[in-house]
């Protein structure tokens, strides 16, 4: 019924209709939340519905139109429009330093501790990245605490219980604040490309097409992304 509405309002700029879509917790209340207002001035007919979680959903099983990803994709059945790359950086809190030290080279690690980020879909604790030559290692540090959602990875190292790596957009206000400190700046994590999913189809929804390009330059402007090599594929 909403696309049929939709063929009869070509001529008219206001889309009818409701979105489902589903991002990472803190980019939907750190990001998204926040500029909805500015949507729905914009698009007042429109509806949305947000799932906000670290967790991969299954668009096809639960009904989601689209959904943001950050790494490396797995479904073959979904096209990825890549918005860019995420930096990452290695960052402590000033207790934590105080009583343990800044790492200079990754050969410091093995002396240092770190907050674990367990995945929340598969449970496996996240490896610490650094580059070597031409390209990277990881391993698992030594951590106190593990965790598995991002607040509580952030909340922890504020507490100065270790190091973590994050993506720069998350921390952001607390590097300028001095709550948190970056480490190891020469020896960062590997960028992580963005893509936001949506499903195989000829044909997307008015309402769809509408919502990807709002979502579009927001998020390329707000989590700082490096430019992508290119604007789509098949995942």
């Amino acid at each position: 019924m909403e696309e049929t509405e939709n063929l009869f309002r070509q001529n008219d700029s206001q889309p009818v209709g409701k979105i489902r879509f589903d991002v990472p917790g803190r980019i939907g209340r750190l990001i998204i939340a926040p500029s909805l207002p500015e949507f729905f001035t914009r698009y007042p007919h429109m509806m949305l519905e947000m799932g906000a979680s670290d967790r991969n959903v299954s668009l096809a099983e639960e009904g989601i139109d689209c959904a943001l990803r950050v790494g490396k994709l797995t479904d073959s059945s979904l096209v990825a429009r890549k918005l860019g790359f995420l930096k990452f950086i290695n960052a402590a809190a000033p207790a934590y330093i105080a009583l343990h030290g800044q790492p200079a080279t990754p050969s410091n690690l093995p002396r240092h501790l770190a907050v674990n980020y367990a995945s929340p879909t598969t449970g496996r604790v996240e490896s610490w990245e650094w580059p070597e030559n031409d390209s990277y290692r990881s391993a698992v540090l030594r951590g106190r605490i593990t965790v598995n959602n991002a607040e509580a990875y952030i909340a922890c190292c504020l507490a100065g219980l270790g190091m973590i790596q994050i993506p720069r957009y998350d921390v952001q206000k607390h590097l300028e604040s001095g709550d948190l400190i970056e480490v190891m700046p020469a020896y960062r994590p590997r960028p992580l490309p963005v893509q936001l999913l949506y499903p195989h189809r000829k044909h997307l929804s008015r309402p769809l097409q509408t919502f990807i390009a709002w979502a579009e330059p927001l998020l390329r402007e707000k989590l700082m992304l490096d430019a992508p090599d290119s604007d789509s594929e098949k995942c």
